[in-house]
């Protein structure tokens, strides 16, 4: 027998070799192999450590060890400061207006279902705009780290 004739014999090759052992790993924190569903008013969210304007809640994943999805919550007015991470982040608005500047691109302000994806490095800032909270997703593609940075 060959794989060439058996595609679906190559799939399942494939989920047990690769897909399946990267489920058995320890979990992170936030992770739940058989799925997790939670309302928007069960999410206890916790104030920032370096801006106190801005309150989160880890969604799933483990921040200190690999991938991790952060809900954020801000109110008009909130800034936070340019910044950059190592890993990549990519934002979804869920409501309010949010103004995001990048270094290399155009400031924009962004509404719900409006999305940003900063490269590994790249400094950015956002900002809560309009007269509403501002509620986002952000997501890591590796372990959580911020570095300040000074504009002039």
């Amino acid at each position: 027998m060959t794989l060439l004739y058996r595609p679906a014999l190559t799939v399942a090759a494939l989920v047990a070799g690769v897909i399946l052992p990267a489920f058995a790993a320890d979990p992170p924190s936030r992770s739940h192999a058989a799925g997790d569903v939670r309302s928007l008013e069960s999410t206890h969210f916790e104030q920032d450590g370096d801006v106190k304007c801005l309150t989160s809640a880890l969604e799933t994943g483990d921040a200190s060890k690999g991938p991790s999805t952060f809900i954020l919550k801000a109110p008009p007015g909130c800034v936070v400061p340019w910044h950059f991470h190592t890993a990549q982040e990519q934002a979804i608005i869920i409501s309010g207006e949010v103004r995001m500047e990048m270094d290399g691109h155009a400031a924009a302000t962004l509404g719900a279902g409006g999305f940003a994806m900063m490269p590994s490095k790249a400094a950015h800032q956002f900002s809560c705009v309009g007269k509403e909270p501002c509620l986002l997703t952000v997501a890591f593609d590796r372990t959580y780290d911020i570095f300040w940075v000074k504009k002039k």
